[in-house]
C-alpha cells in the first residue's frame, strides 16, 4: 500500500510538471512573433557595423588619394604593378637599401592579407581575390630575391670587410624585420671550425670540408613566414549575389506611374469647367502636389532599398559568422610521418634561412681600377653534403652542422619548441634530418645538429591552451569589456573598448614578450594575427575538432549564443559553467548576472539554457549532484537571451544594451567566435 502511495503521488507531480512545460511552451509559442522581431531589430547592429566596415575601407582609399605619398595603393593592381616592375629594375642596391625598401613591402602585403581576411569573399570576387594573392607570392619571391643580390654585392667585397683576427670577413645587419648574419671563409684554416656571430650568442659547428671549402655562410632571420603553404579553407557556398535590378524596378515605378497621373489631370481639367484664373491656380496646384507625391515615392523607395541593402547584409555577416563556429568534416592528410601538420603545429619566430654559399669572385684593384667577375646565374648555393659521394661512408666525412640558435624574445612557447626544416622539393616542413636537440630555456638558446643547410624554424602546437579551464566575460562600462580565458599554462585578458581590443593581461614567466603587445588597441582580425605571432594563440581553427577534446556543439546554436551574449555584454557578465559539457549538443549553459555597477558584483549567478530558439533560467546551481533541464520557479520560457534577462533585469542595465554601439557588439561577437569559448571550455 506504502509502495502504491508513493507511486502515485510521483505519477501526480510528474503530471503537474508536465502540464506546467505545455504551459510554457503555449505562452512562449503566443509572444514568439513580437520577441523575435525585437530580437531582429536588436541584431541590425551586425550588418550595421559592417557597412561601416564597407564605408571605413572606402575612406582609407581615398584617404591614401589624399596622401600623395608615392606608395602605391595595394588594391589598384595597376599601381602595384608598376611598383613590383620599378623595384625589380633596380639594381645593385645595398643590404641597407632592400631593409629599409622591405618594410614597405611587407607592409603592402600585410595589407593585402588584411583586406582578403577583412572583406567579404563576395565583395571582392573571385579575380580580386586571386589577383591579391598573386601579388603576395609576387612581392614574397621579389624580397627574397633582392636578400640574395644584396648578400652577393655584399660577400664581393668581404676581402675589405675581413676582420683582423681571424682574417674572414664576419658581417651583422639588424632590422625590425630581418637580420642577416655573414661569414666568409677567405683564410680555409681547417682549424677554424667554430662560427660566432658579432654581438649574438648564435654560432655554428661546422665539419672540416666546409672549413676547407671556398664558401660563406648566411644565416638570414626574417620575423615573417613566406615559406609556409596556405591552410586548405573551407569557402562559404558562394551564393549568387543578389543583383540591385529589383531595386532598379522599384525605383523606375514612380516613373511609370507619372503618365497615368498626367493623364488623370488632362481628364479631370476637361470635365470642370474654370475660369482662367481658376485653371492657373489649380495647374499650379496641381503641380505641386505631384512634386510631393514624387517626393514621397522616391523616399519610399529609398526606405526599399536600404532595407533590402541592409537584409542582404545581414544574410551575409549571418553565413560568414556561422562559418567561424564550423567545423570542418575531414583534415587534411599528412603524407608521411616526419611531415608536419599544419593543422596542428604553427611555426612561431619566423624563419631562419641557413645557407651555405659558394663565394662569389672578389672585387680586385687594378691600376686604380675595381674589376670584379660576374658569373651568370648569380649567387650559388654549396651542395652539402655532396649529391655524388663513392667509396665513402657520408656520415663520417660529412657530419652534420651543429647549430645554436636564439629563440626570439617577442614569442612565447609554452612547451620546448619543435625544430622543423624547410623540404623544398616536396614543399612541406619536415622533423627528420634533425637530431640532438637542446633547448635552454632561461637563456632562450635552441642547439641541435642539422645534416644539411636549408631554411628552419621553431613549431609550437595550435591547441597548446586549449581547451580552456575556464571563462568569464565582464562589462566594464558602456561599450567595454572584458574577456577573461583561463588555459592550463596561463591568464589572457583581453580589453574591448568599441571596435579595439587589447591585451590588458597575461601571466609570462618572461614579460618581454608582452611588451611588444602591452598598450596597443587593434581591431580584432589584426589584434588576432599579433597575437598568434607571438605564440599566444587562443583562436581554434576549423581543424581543432580533431586534436582537441570539445564540447561538439551545433554550430548554428554556438552561433547565436555569441551574438546574443554580444548585445547584452555592456549589462551583464557571462561565466563557464561545468553543466555545458554534459548537456545536449543543441544546447549550451552558461552562467550569467547583471553587472552594471561594482555593487551589482555580488549578486548571485543565475544559470541559463539556450537551445538557439528558446532561453531558459535553470533550477540546478554548479554545486547540484546531477544535471537537469528544471526550470526555476516563477520564471519563464523565452525566443532570446535579451527577453529572457529582461525578465529580472534593472532599467539601466536594459537602457545600457539598447545604447551599445553596432562597432562594439560587433567587436565583441568577433572575439568570441574567434575564442570558441562554449565549445573549448
Amino acid at each position: 500500500m506504502k509502495f502504491e502511495k508513493e507511486e502515485q503521488e510521483r505519477l501526480e507531480r510528474q503530471r503537474i510538471e508536465e502540464e506546467k512545460w505545455h504551459q510554457l511552451e503555449e505562452k512562449d509559442l503566443e509572444r514568439r512573433t513580437q520577441e523575435l522581431e525585437e530580437l531582429y531589430l536588436l541584431e541590425m547592429c551586425f550588418p550595421e557595423a559592417e557597412k561601416l566596415k564597407q564605408e571605413t575601407r572606402s575612406l582609407s582609399r581615398w584617404m591614401h588619394y589624399l596622401a600623395c605619398d608615392g606608395n602605391p595603393d595595394p588594391s589598384e593592381s595597376q599601381e602595384m604593378n608598376s611598383f613590383i616592375s620599378l623595384w625589380r629594375e633596380e639594381l645593385n642596391q645595398s643590404f641597407e637599401a632592400v631593409m629599409e625598401k622591405s618594410k614597405l613591402v611587407l607592409y603592402l602585403i600585410e595589407k593585402m592579407k588584411l583586406m582578403l581576411l577583412e572583406t567579404p569573399r563576395c565583395d571582392l570576387g573571385n579575380k580580386t581575390t586571386m589577383q591579391y594573392k598573386g601579388m603576395i607570392l609576387e612581392l614574397q619571391e621579389l624580397l627574397h630575391f633582392k636578400l640574395n643580390r644584396a648578400t652577393e654585392l655584399l660577400l664581393r667585397q668581404s676581402s675589405n670587410l675581413a676582420d683582423v683576427d681571424s682574417g674572414n670577413m664576419e658581417k651583422t645587419i639588424r632590422d625590425e624585420n630581418i637580420n642577416v648574419y655573414l661569414w666568409a671563409n677567405l683564410k680555409k684554416n681547417p682549424r677554424h671550425k667554430s662560427v660566432r656571430f658579432p654581438s649574438t650568442q648564435m654560432g655554428l659547428e661546422i665539419p672540416r670540408i666546409l672549413a676547407t671549402s671556398d664558401i660563406a655562410l648566411r644565416l638570414l632571420h626574417t620575423s615573417y613566414d613566406h615559406i609556409s603553404p596556405v591552410l586548405p579553407t573551407l569557402e562559404p557556398e558562394e551564393e549568387e549575389p543578389a543583383p540591385a535590378e529589383p531595386v532598379k524596378e522599384e525605383a523606375e515605378a514612380p516613373e511609370t506611374e507619372k503618365p497615368e497621373v498626367e493623364e488623370a489631370e488632362g481628364s479631370a481639367n476637361e470635365l470642370v469647367e474654370l475660369t482662367q484664373e481658376e485653371a492657373k491656380d489649380g495647374e499650379e496646384q496641381e503641380k505641386e502636389e505631384g512634386q510631393m507625391i514624387f517626393l514621397e515615392e522616391d523616399t519610399l523607395d529609398e526606405a526599399k532599398q536600404y532595407e533590402l541593402e541592409m537584409k542582404l547584409l545581414s544574410d551575409k555577416v549571418l553565413e560568414a559568422q556561422e562559418f567561424l563556429v564550423k567545423n570542418a568534416s575531414e583534415k587534411p592528410d599528412v603524407t608521411h610521418s616526419a611531415d608536419v601538420d599544419l593543422c596542428q603545429f604553427m611555426m612561431v619566430g619566423g624563419v631562419f634561412h641557413l645557407d651555405i654559399l659558394h663565394l662569389p669572385p672578389l672585387c680586385k684593384s687594378v691600376k686604380g681600377w675595381m674589376m670584379v667577375e660576374l658569373p651568370k646565374g648569380g649567387l650559388q648555393n654549396f651542395t652539402y653534403p655532396p649529391e655524388n659521394v663513392e667509396d665513402v661512408d657520408p656520415e663520417n666525412v660529412f657530419p652534420p652542422i651543429e647549430v645554436t640558435l636564439e629563440v626570439p624574445e617577442h614569442v612565447v612557447f609554452f612547451e620546448e619548441p619543435v625544430v622543423v626544416r624547410w623540404d623544398a622539393e616536396d614543399q612541406c616542413w619536415k622533423k627528420d634530418a634533425i637530431s640532438d636537440v637542446y633547448y635552454r630555456e632561461e637563456e632562450k638558446l635552441l642547439s641541435f645538429s642539422l645534416e644539411m643547410p636549408c631554411p628552419i624554424s621553431l613549431a609550437q602546437d595550435l591547441h597548446v591552451n586549449m581547451p580552456y579551464v575556464t571563462w568569464e566575460l565582464t562589462p566594464l562600462d558602456l561599450n567595454k569589456a572584458l574577456l577573461t580565458v583561463t588555459t592550463v599554462f596561463t591568464e589572457f585578458q583581453i580589453q574591448i573598448k568599441e571596435n579595439l581590443c587589447l591585451l590588458s593581461s597575461i601571466k609570462l614567466k618572461d614579460p618581454r614578450p608582452f611588451s611588444t603587445l602591452e598598450g596597443k588597441w587593434m581591431a580584432p582580425i589584426p589584434f588576432i594575427i599579433a597575437l598568434k605571432r607571438a605564440g599566444l594563440n587562443i583562436f581554434p581553427t576549423r581543424y581543432a575538432c580533431f586534436y582537441v577534446t570539445d564540447n561538439q556543439k551545433a554550430s548554428s546554436v554556438e552561433m547565436r549564443a555569441y551574438r546574443q551574449m554580444a548585445l547584452l555584454s555592456s549589462a551583464f557578465a557571462f561565466h563557464w559553467s561545468k553543466w555545458n559539457s554534459v548537456c545536449n549538443y543543441k544546447k549550451v549553459v552558461f552562467k550569467v548576472r547583471e553587472q552594471v555597477t561594482s555593487k551589482s558584483d555580488s549578486s548571485a549567478w543565475a544559470l541559463l539554457m539556450f537551445s538557439g530558439d528558446r532561453a531558459q533560467k535553470l533550477k540546478l546551481t554548479e554545486e547540484s549532484e546531477a544535471f537537469s533541464e528544471t526550470v526555476e520557479e516563477g520564471t519563464e520560457f523565452h525566443s532570446s537571451l535579451y527577453h529572457m534577462v529582461k525578465d529580472f533585469a534593472s532599467q539601466e542595465a536594459m537602457e545600457r544594451i539598447r545604447n551599445s554601439t553596432c562597432q562594439y557588439v560587433d567587436s565583441v561577437c568577433h572575439l568570441l567566435l574567434s575564442t570558441r569559448v562554449l565549445n573549448f571550455a
